[in-house]
């Protein structure tokens, strides 16, 4: 019975450790930053985002990402794959993840797609897992120029049409 409690527990914290990054990941499409910054771990961490920076405490990079993309005209969307998680034992752990990036200047139309692997190492903390390193190494990048909303039977399907359709839900 041990040997089975033991994988569950290894297939429940390597969950919990995916469940982590794609939260990470989603909080920062939606400039959650309170979400962004609770899946670091408090304390002296490692941080280094290539040309973006390299930082020492969450609070550090938090402050440049809110310079950086807390903006109604910056649309992102962040997508970790093909994520290889290893447990180094029952507190600490590693994982390699593909990263594919996609960056929209509303106002201005100008677009970036980036490719890259994070390298990150996870700790079990009393709040649950936490990143305490993470890499994120580029191998690709594509600037480009949003050139206008298509039309789908009349009707625009661009992204000031879903900006338009999410205000009238909300009315």
């Amino acid at each position: 019975m041990d040997e089975l409690l033991q994988r569950v527990q290894r297939l429940e914290a390597i969950e919990a450790i995916r469940a982590l990054k794609h939260r990470y990941l989603n909080a920062c499409d939606r400039k959650d930053v309170a979400n962004i910054e609770a899946c670091f771990a408090e304390g002296e961490i490692y941080i280094d985002y290539g040309p973006i920076g390299c930082f020492r405490r969450r609070e550090d990079f938090i402050e440049v990402y809110r310079q950086m993309a807390c903006h109604a005209r910056v649309v992102d969307l962040h997508h970790g794959s093909n994520p290889e998680i290893s447990l180094d034992n029952a507190d600490q752990a590693h994982a390699t993840w593909a990263l594919y990036y996609f960056n929209l200047d509303a106002n201005t139309g100008v677009t970036r797609q980036l490719g890259g692997v994070y390298e990150d190492r996870y700790q079990r903390t009393d709040q649950g897992w936490r990143i305490v390193h993470t890499v994120c190494r580029l191998h690709s990048c594509i600037n480009g120029q949003h050139v206008g909303e298509a039309q789908d039977a009349g009707h625009s399907t661009g992204f000031h049409a879903l900006a338009d359709r999410s205000a009238d839900t909300e009315k």
